[in-house]
């Protein structure tokens, strides 16, 4: 059960950076909210160094990879984002607030470990800012008035990602905490997912009755 979950896990998660980066060219934009990509990225690049500094691990490759990922998809905020700014946005304002933003995320992912150790801080920190990226697609789909670089293979595979290590650190490890976040991330990830499938339901509503 630990396994099948760990790689339900593994699988939906790169399926949301795969596909985030597609979408992002495509659409000449940014797949993920920025504020939860300077976490993810934070995340991911901290445990690889630390998983691999005391071995090579099957999580401290997959977290590479990962990081890896993420480096593209930063790649598409920093050559398309400042597009959806203000105009009064200059490029170093916008590489400004860029390495604020991701220091931040840095920062916050170095000040869990300070206090949890890495059992906890692992868990802890990818629940909660999961829980923000939740909030945040739903805010990317308000800001944008649509789907405009968004997909449902994100949002589906992002949803799973979560119920996966849900399950397993929640259910089978017996964490109320983690189970009650990953609980809160659901809610909101059926709710993304809901907005995106509105305008399918809206075309099928819309379709012409058949002739007899």
């Amino acid at each position: 059960m630990d396994l099948m979950l760990t790689l339900v896990s593994g699988i939906a998660w790169t399926v949301v950076y795969v596909e985030a980066i597609r979408v992002g060219l495509r659409d000449r934009t940014y797949a993920m909210p920025v504020a939860a990509l300077a976490l993810n990225f934070a995340w991911e690049s901290t445990y690889a160094v630390r998983e691999l500094s005391v071995g090579v691990s099957a999580q401290g490759v997959v977290n590479v990879v990962w990081a890896v990922a993420d480096l593209a998809i930063v790649y598409t905020y920093l050559r398309f984002g400042r597009a959806e700014l203000p105009e009064f946005v200059t490029r170093p304002l916008f590489a400004t607030w860029s390495v604020l933003i991701f220091g931040t995320g840095f920062a916050v992912q170095w000040l869990f470990l300070a206090h949890f150790g890495m059992h906890d801080a692992t868990r802890y920190s990818a629940f909660l800012q999961n829980l923000l990226m939740s909030g945040l697609f739903i805010g990317l789909y308000t800001a944008r008035q649509g789907p405009h670089g968004q997909s449902l293979t994100i949002a589906v595979a992002k949803w799973l990602g979560t119920l996966a290590p849900t399950l397993l650190f929640g259910v089978v490890e017996d964490a109320p905490f983690i189970l009650g976040l990953g609980i809160l991330c659901s809610v909101f990830d059926l709710a993304y997912i809901g907005l995106l499938l509105r305008p399918r339901f809206a075309r099928v509503r819309s379709l012409p009755a058949p002739s007899r």
